[in-house]
């Protein structure tokens, strides 16, 4: 009795047909067959095996010694390896699961409709990855303000790019999202920005091909005050602290001009005057490197103001003129 009920049992399971199909309980599984099966496990062999392959080459890839050049030549190793392992994943998943082609070109074209319905967002975000890659938008390191975020960027995705923020000089404090940082300095925060949005927005690149930013400090000095000494502090202060034509280098100052047309004095600091209704406001400008900009000014007001002090220059704030009153009358109280 007990053989019989174990035969019974075998047969409610079993595999049937020229595909040997499943069937269970006399009802065949669509789908589950001997020749699935064997798909399956070579898919997963082969999952495992790229797996595998991805490790063992970025192990590679962090052998490369350390340094700016070489973290970027790690970072565009790593995107190889990803692109490459992918697309040997998707090849090799589509040979083992559709050896016809007739089935695999309706199996693309329902796949191709479906996807491009349903994830219009994730395909443009993966069509700005391939574009960030082939263009040259930023790469990582790169100090850039995309979607609304600036900062350094730190990883980029297929689907994202991750930047490490920073805050906002009080010129821009209020932009959106809010700052409690009010400097080019990180504020602790890692931003995921999704790759669409260069197709959306301006990126902003402090860094690519030229890492040298132009910045200013503007002073403002009353009119009776020695306006060419005030000149010359700023102009000693951006001197001693800021970079000086000669360090860019021969290579660096050609290509800027190549690229941008500039000329060779704009690279020294100069003052600029300008008139206003209180005040004769100073703005030196300078070139710097694109980090530590607030250091560089720290330093340069540290110098600026004692400067200022010892040769009896103060610095202009808002002031305001009653030119007449209307007339006041006084009227005492009588006593008790």
């Amino acid at each position: 009795m007990h053989i019989g009920s174990i035969l019974a049992a075998l047969d409610w399971i079993r595999f049937s047909g020229p595909n040997h199909s499943l069937e269970l309980f006399g009802i065949r599984l669509v789908g589950l067959n001997a020749d699935n099966g064997k798909k399956l496990l070579f898919s997963a062999v082969l999952i495992v095996a790229l797996v595998l392959l991805s490790k063992a080459l970025r192990a590679l890839t962090s052998l490369i010694p350390g340094g700016l050049r070489n973290e970027r030549v790690k970072f565009w190793t790593r995107q190889g390896v990803r692109l490459t392992v992918s697309i040997l994943g998707v090849v090799g998943l589509l040979s083992i699961w559709f050896e016809d082609p007739a089935r695999l070109g309706t199996f693309l074209g329902l796949l191709t409709a479906g996807i491009a319905f349903a994830l219009q967002r994730v395909i443009t975000a993966l069509a700005g990855y391939l574009l960030i890659l082939r263009g040259k938008t930023f790469n990582v390191g790169d100090r850039i303000t995309m979607g609304g975020v600036r900062g350094d960027v730190i990883a980029l995705g297929f689907l994202q790019t991750t930047i490490m923020e920073m805050g906002q000089p009080p010129a821009v404090q209020s932009a959106d999202p809010a700052m409690w940082v009010k400097s080019r300095q990180y504020t602790g925060r890692m931003v995921t920005v999704t790759n669409d949005k260069i197709f959306d927005q301006p990126v902003y690149n402090y860094t690519r091909e030229f890492p040298y930013l132009w910045e200013e400090i503007s002073l403002p000095v009353p009119y009776a005050a020695d306006r060419g000494r005030a000149e010359q502090i700023l102009l000693d202060a951006a001197h001693n602290h800021t970079l000086d034509a000669a360090e860019l280098g021969e290579e660096a100052i050609a290509e800027m001009e190549r690229r941008y047309v500039m000329r060779r004095a704009d690279m020294k600091p100069r003052v600029y005057w300008r008139m206003t209704d209180n005040w004769l406001e100073l703005t030196v400008r300078f070139a710097c490197r694109d980090a530590g900009v607030r250091d560089l000014k720290d330093a340069m007001f540290r110098e600026i103001l004692p400067a200022l002090d010892a040769a009896g220059i103060p610095v202009a704030s808002s002031t305001f003129e009653i030119t007449g009153l209307p007339p006041l009358k006084l009227v005492s109280a009588p006593s008790s």
